[in-house]
């Protein structure tokens, strides 16, 4: 088995027709390059990136076929994922991509993880010495509690804050060219801008709701959150470009898990 992406893919004249049928807005990138290299500039600038690219992943991880990707070196990035596009408690974790010829130098890990099911340790050079700040006082111990016990989660104890857990480890996807290409050269050009090749990958979807399944559940969820790019095939959409109808609210149709 070489790769999770055994399940449904759209062709680019479904994609348009799809797309068009919905109101979107989208430029159509020329190629794989180009396509690569728009987003990673968005992701170094911070937007957040909806990805749904070739067939859909088989099995529990969002692996690069329906994912939302992000910068893993802003600390804010975890609690702004969380609270604006998955709509759920900020202190979730998130896991991150890393190009296979570079996680051993980004984490204690020699060897292949591609379905983002093993856990390691952040290299011990890419850690940072965590400061807390003392908040507990007599007055309000327990509201003091939560602030410490937060401001411990959010603390920045790595380059790459939005994917490390409090413990200094992280759960790894390492991305292959071979068997994701169009990843792997998204997190190549990320790499060249930025000199990190990490980026945050979480499954495209809110909490409680299945991950997309079409180009028309894509647009739905980039309309609903505050994703601010969405790429489906070269069709490349901005969300201040967009002139549809928000979706915000959508997400109230799902049991919460």
């Amino acid at each position: 088995m070489r790769g999770g992406y055994l399940g449904p893919a759209y062709a680019q004249h479904d994609i348009d027709a799809r797309l068009n049928a919905v109101g979107a807005v989208f430029d159509r990138l020329a190629d794989d390059e180009a396509l690569a290299e728009t987003a990673a500039i968005d992701l170094a600038d911070g937007r957040a990136l909806g990805w749904f690219q070739g067939a859909m992943e088989f099995g529990p991880r969002a692996l690069g076929g329906r994912s939302i990707l992000a910068d893993p070196r802003r600390a804010d990035m975890q609690r702004t994922l969380n609270l604006k596009v998955k709509f759920r408690e900020s202190f979730r974790p998130f896991a991150p991509a890393v190009l296979r010829e570079d996680v051993g130098d980004w984490f204690e890990l020699d060897g292949d993880s591609p379905y983002m099911l093993l856990v390691a340790d952040v290299a011990a050079k890419r850690l940072r010495t965590p400061t807390y700040a003392d908040t507990q006082t007599d007055s309000n111990a327990t509201a003091d509690s939560v602030a410490a016990t937060l401001a411990r989660l959010y603390a920045e104890r790595s380059e790459i804050p939005a994917v490390t857990h409090v413990d200094g480890s992280a759960r790894v996807q390492t991305v292959h060219a071979d068997s994701n290409p169009l990843f792997h050269a998204l997190l190549t050009r990320f790499k060249a801008r930025t000199g990190c090749p990490v980026l945050v990958n979480t499954s495209f979807n809110v909490r409680g709701e299945p991950i997309v399944g079409s180009p028309e559940d894509a647009f739905r969820c980039f309309m609903g959150t505050d994703i601010e790019r969405l790429a489906i095939g070269r069709c490349y959409l901005r969300k201040e470009a967009q002139i549809a109808a928000s979706t915000r609210g959508y997400e109230g149709g799902f049991a919460l898990d």
